[in-house]
């Protein structure tokens, strides 16, 4: 009953051109990577208790009160966030409406239906680090799975701009190929590892005397020191990539977002030594986490270029050859 209804509501919908199909996935990685930034705010704030429990902000009711021992400040950035996830569902929805509608590839609708599952499953952390009081892994898991998102909405849009009736073709030898996909490995290293900076530093997400968020008891100087180690290797990747890419003649797309990754990079390197310089400052750590969810997407994108799909009578006759 409810698929016959799902399916009767997308009969309904006017047919969405792919010009529209891409715009709708576009707003998908903006919010996915605007929730996270948004999260930094609330952290760096000291807002993330500002509504004490969930589902609702406070006990008997979903949005803040007056009477709450929070100061309203704090309510509001924390109430402002919870706001935007509704946004985050929004786009979501709206992706697997316009890709079922048109009728898209079994593949693309997979990657559709990955983004409301996964914002339900991202809501559900979110009131577990809340109910427990912020506790320091909660808050790094919550960051990470929104770096994933963000991965799996570029990889959404990537197959979206691509034919369905079209044939894959890959475009970078194996070896590259592998190379890519260890720089997203090494990404993700120093996702991991700059949650753990976060965990130990300053910024709990709660100064409330009242109440003493739990944080990671490990050397934060040493934290920091893998995480930028991690950074390097990341970056040397890249760089290695770069000279393999430029000797087997990649093409001219593969080398601009190659540049991308590596302007990004190398800018978030400098937000970080800025920072621990400057005793990590609230406006750089969301900064610095606006260029996290930059550097996932970039990565992202590098790594679909790797292996593309193109209409039949557009390939080449060394594409032709090329195995999948």
């Amino acid at each position: 009953m409810l698929y016959r209804g799902f399916v009767n509501l997308v009969n309904r919908l006017p047919l969405p051109s792919l010009a529209v199909q891409k715009w709708i996935a576009i707003a998908v990685i903006v919010t996915q990577g605007g929730i996270a930034v948004t999260g930094s705010v609330v952290r760096v704030t000291a807002s993330g208790l500002g509504c004490t429990t969930w589902p609702q902000c406070y006990p008997g009711s979903f949005i803040p009160t007056g009477d709450s021992t929070a100061p309203w400040f704090h309510q509001s950035i924390e109430f402002g966030n919870r706001l935007l996830t509704f946004l985050v569902v929004a786009t979501a929805a709206a992706v697997v409406l316009a890709v079922t509608r048109a009728g898209r590839r079994r593949e693309v609708l997979t990657y559709a239906w990955l983004m409301p599952l996964s914002t339900v499953a991202q809501a559900v952390l979110g009131g577990i680090t809340v109910l427990t009081g912020l506790l320091w892994w909660t808050v790094a898991l919550h960051l990470l799975v929104s770096m994933a998102m963000v991965w799996l909405s570029v990889m959404l849009y990537h197959k979206i701009d691509q034919p369905d009736d079209g044939i894959e073709v890959i475009t970078l030898p194996k070896q590259l190929r592998w190379l890519t996909a260890l720089s997203g490995v090494a990404l993700s290293g120093t996702l991991v590892a700059g949650t753990m900076v976060t965990g130990a530093g300053p910024h709990a997400g709660d100064k409330n005397p009242e109440r003493t968020v739990e944080r990671l008891d490990l050397d934060i100087t040493n934290l920091v020191h893998l995480h930028a180690e991690l950074l390097v290797a990341y970056l040397a990747l890249l760089v290695g990539l770069g000279f393999a890419l430029y000797a087997v003649g990649a093409s001219a797309a593969v080398k601009l977002r190659l540049k991308v990754v590596v302007g990004l990079v190398v800018a978030q390197a400098c937000v970080g030594l800025v920072q621990f310089w400057t005793h990590v400052p609230a406006a750089l750590v969301t900064i610095h986490v606006a260029l996290a969810g930059a550097c996932t997407a970039a990565t992202a994108a590098l790594y679909a270029a790797g292996r593309v799909r193109v209409p039949v009578d557009t390939r080449t006759d060394a594409e032709a050859v090329t195995p999948v």
